[in-house]
């Protein structure tokens, strides 16, 4: 989600419309100032959109098992 090298929220929330996934986890952000973005904006646009997507927001170093 951070919008310089990879897709930016706008552009992830859509590929969520199309794709329909069952989880979403936020990545490609905060590792350089050029692509700060905040994942809870993520989460809420995603909410505010409706999707059924559940986005988890993972700290470096944790893991999500499905």
């Amino acid at each position: 989600i951070g919008d310089y090298y990879t897709m930016g929220i706008k552009g992830a929330v859509k590929a969520l419309e199309l794709v329909k996934p069952k989880f979403a986890i936020p990545m490609h952000y905060n590792t350089f100032p050029v692509i700060q973005q905040n994942p809870e904006d993520f989460r809420r646009a995603v909410e505010e959109r409706g999707l059924e997507t559940e986005v988890v927001i993972l700290k470096p170093g944790e893991s999500f098992e499905i």
